[in-house]
Parts: C-alpha cells; structure tokens; sequence
C-alpha cells in the first residue's frame, strides 16, 4: 500500500468517516421539511458536502484539542495523535482542508448561510475544552448537533424561523441524552483526570435518568414539529419506531450493568438517524 493510501486511511480513521450517517441524516431532514419536498440534486450534494467538511473539522478539533487527554486514557491511547501516527501538524493541515471544504460548500446554499457558518465552527472549537470546566459539555454538544437540522433548513429558504428549532432541539436532546450514557465509559478516567461530565458529578443511576428525560423530550419534540407542519401518518410511524429504539438503547443500559455501552451501542443511534430520516422523506413524497 502506498503512502498516500496509508495516510488517507490514518484521516478517515481520525474523523471515523463511517460515522458521518449520524450527522447527514440531520440536515437532510431540515432541508425535507423546510420544503416539503426532496430537495434537488443539486442542494442535497452541497448539504453533504458541507456536512462531511463540518464534521470532519469538528472531529479534527477535538483530536488536536484532546490529544493529550486521550494518551492518558486506555480506551483513547490508540487514537492516531496519541498513538503516533499523526501529527498534531498533519491534524491541523486536515482541519483547515476541512473547512475550507464547508465554506465552498456554504457559499453554494443560500446566500444566508455565509452569515452564520462561524456559529457552528464557534462550537466545534469551544465542546472539547467544556469538560474541563463544567457537566453542562453534554448538552453543548447536543445543542452543536442540533444546528444541523437547523442548518438544513436554512440552506434551502433562506431564512431563519422558529418552525427548525424544534427539530434542532429534539436533535440536541436525543445527542445530548446519548453523549451522557456514553460518558459512563470513562467515569473513573474523568475523575482521575479532574474532568467534567454528568455520571461523575451526580452518579451514573441519576445520569441515566437524566438521558431517559431527555429523548422522552425529544420525542415529545418530535411530535410538536409533526403537528406543527401538518405531517402525514408515515413520519408518525417514523417516530414511533424512533421511539421504540430509544426506549430500547435505554433499556440495556443501567447502574449496575454498563457492558452494552460500547461501539455497537453507538452504531444503534446512526441506526436512529436513518430511521427518522426515512420517515420524513417517505411522508414527503407520499
């Protein structure tokens, strides 16, 4: 294998490229809704390239900024810049690569977006720093993930409104809920490293009731934007199921029995994503 293969291979292990379905489902939806309609070709390749390029610079952010948290915890030691297969200089260069990428990509949607591109980069800068100060990082990144959506719909009206912050919210409740669980992970890594997280300040069995309320309030949200925007039986169907596997993801998951939490676990919610993604665009050309 070439060197530019190996090292194109480190980048996409670096941004877990595979993981990108977790996020396009997002904005692919806000766009659906805002139109009520599948958006043309031609929007729906700019949205995903300037989700690939968001992604991929939040996700290079967090490896630079964490670099040397994670050479301290086992389960991240294997990461590439800990591990030594990147350099913090390589990361870099990916990271402004990568947003350049979104700002081409923003400036093909809706003249808008050229606006309030520094939003999203603003939080993918700011997350990784949060659990060294404070619990609250687990909402912050679900409220980051819930500009996708947000941004989906902008890209494709040109306008702010509230009608998108519903689903933004449900978003960042549903990432939010999930970030909390996956933080269990490495409760005894965050308090010997003096981090943040909600497990380690108020125990995992609260913690986990904290997840349960808030993708119960996210399906509630759900619901509230289907209502909102007149929305058919199958994006309902679409919920239900949404539900059912979040009720589900809760269900295996207690104080007292942590071993489903792992890769398989956060497989399940790109699983969510596409689900609920199938149900709006399956009501939108019913």
């Amino acid at each position: 294998m070439s060197a530019t293969a190996v090292y194109a291979r480190r980048f996409v292990s670096l941004v877990k490229l595979e993981h990108t379905v977790f996020a396009l489902p997002y904005a692919y939806t806000g766009a659906i809704l805002a139109l009520g309609e599948v958006p043309s070709a031609r929007l729906l390749f700019w949205i995903t390239v300037a989700m690939v390029g968001a992604r991929s610079l939040a996700m290079a952010l967090n490896r630079l900024i964490d670099a040397a948290i994670d050479a301290r915890n086992p389960r991240t030691a294997r990461r590439e810049i800990p591990a030594g297969l990147l350099s913090r200089g390589n990361v870099a260069a990916f990271a402004l690569a990568s947003l350049v990428v979104f700002l081409i990509a923003v400036w093909q949607l809706a003249p808008v977006t050229r606006w309030l591109w520094p939003i999203p980069v603003a939080g993918f800068v700011v997350y990784p720093y949060l659990k060294r100060f404070t619990w609250l990082c687990h909402p912050f990144l679900g409220a980051v993930d819930g500009l996708a959506p947000v941004g989906g719909w902008v890209a494709v009206t040109n306008h702010v409104d509230a009608t998108p912050f519903l689903l933004g919210g449900a978003v960042a409740l549903w990432i939010g809920g999930f970030d909390i669980i996956y933080a269990t992970m490495d409760l005894e890594i965050d308090r010997d490293q003096g981090l943040h997280s909600i497990p380690r300040r108020f125990g995992v069995g609260t913690a986990l009731l904290v997840t349960r309320a808030f993708h119960l309030a996210s399906v509630l949200l759900l619901v509230w934007l289907g209502l909102t925007l007149g929305l058919g039986p199958l994006y309902y169907l679409g919920v239900a199921v949404v539900a059912a596997l979040l009720a589900y993801e809760n269900s295996i998951v207690s104080a007292d029995d942590l071993s489903r939490v792992d890769m398989a676990f956060l497989t399940m919610n790109g699983v969510i994503a596409l689900v609920f993604l199938a149900g709006v665009l399956a009501d939108a050309i019913a």
